[in-house]
């Protein structure tokens, strides 16, 4: 089968190559899939998962992307919940052979049934992006109606998520960006927006809730927002600094069937739009994943047509 495997930590993007890899076996409790649309984020060639397994034994050469949407094509030993033909979308595992190939194998308890109407693509551009808006607003962030949320990179894939969800939950939204994603982020659903290149970040006052998705020293500036009681969510890393009477929240996000369940049927009645900002192809996803293009929504991959 077609894959895009790395070999090399230092080569970055530059370093992924397609090649022909074995087609994967399933496990006890896994599946494989057929992948028909997959997904990808370039912090991926940061993880220590994509370069070693759980034992840290080196895994290379290792298969990227972790959000797809396919076809079950095998069941493993044990393997309870889906069937063989059901269309299906979710997030493999961080130590495993991932998604920008022909076919994955992976955890069936990581999947979540497509509905027949639904595009593979649409379904392969959720998996990261919802789930972790999701976590990061209601599990971590414990989001309340009238509570106010400071949404960075709003226009970007998970920020426009986090916008899009805190809203629908009674949330006042403050979305950030770069001057030109100003519409796109009010389009989704903020309520005002900062651009981060002219406006002062500190004039936004206190806020209940920080989805951070930058770190760096907006991440600094932004723990000093945060209201009594409130929480600073991230997904960059450990911060240097903490709000002074808050928490901070450092989280990775996790496979979670229900919350997919949850997501797919908002964008099936209208209520969350999803934020697709280039569709590639297999054959061209290298050179799409080394483009210096800027792109403010979820790249996809069409792994088939």
């Amino acid at each position: 089968m077609k894959a895009i495997v790395v070999t090399d930590q230092a080569a970055g993007t530059a370093g992924m190559k397609l090649v022909e890899r074995p087609e994967p076996q399933a496990a006890i409790n896994d599946v494989v899939v057929q992948v028909h649309a997959a997904g990808f984020v370039n912090t991926e060639l940061e993880w220590p998962s994509t370069w070693a397994d759980r034992a840290f034994r080196d895994r290379m050469p290792s298969i990227l992307g972790h959000e797809l949407a396919g076809v079950v094509t095998a069941l493993g030993y044990g393997t309870k919940g889906l069937t063989v033909g059901q269309r299906v979308f979710g997030l493999a595992d961080w130590h495993r052979d991932g998604t920008l190939a022909e076919y994955v194998a992976m955890e069936a308890r990581n999947l979540a049934p497509l509905p027949g109407d639904f595009d593979f693509t649409v379904g392969a551009s959720l998996p990261i992006s919802g789930v972790t808006a999701w976590q990061g607003l209601f599990q971590h962030g414990r989001l309340q109606a009238g509570q106010s949320v400071l949404a960075h990179g709003a226009a970007g894939a998970v920020g426009s998520m986090v916008t899009q969800l805190a809203r629908e939950a009674g949330a006042y939204v403050i979305g950030t960006g770069r001057a030109a994603d100003r519409q796109k982020a009010l389009d989704f659903g903020a309520n005002e927006f900062v651009d981060l290149g002219n406006d002062t970040l500190e004039d936004v006052g206190g806020v209940d809730l920080i989805f951070d998705v930058i770190g760096g020293d907006i991440q600094k500036r932004s723990a000093t927002l945060v209201r009594a009681g409130g929480t600073l969510v991230t997904v960059v890393g450990p911060t240097d600094i903490r709000p002074a009477d808050g928490l901070t929240v450092d989280f990775v996000v996790e496979a979670d069937r229900n919350q997919l369940f949850e997501i797919v049927q908002r964008i099936r009645d209208g209520r969350l739009r999803t934020n697709i900002g280039k569709l590639s192809t297999l054959d061209d996803a290298v050179a799409t994943f080394n483009s210096t293009e800027r792109r403010t929504g979820k790249t996809v991959i069409r792994v088939r047509p």
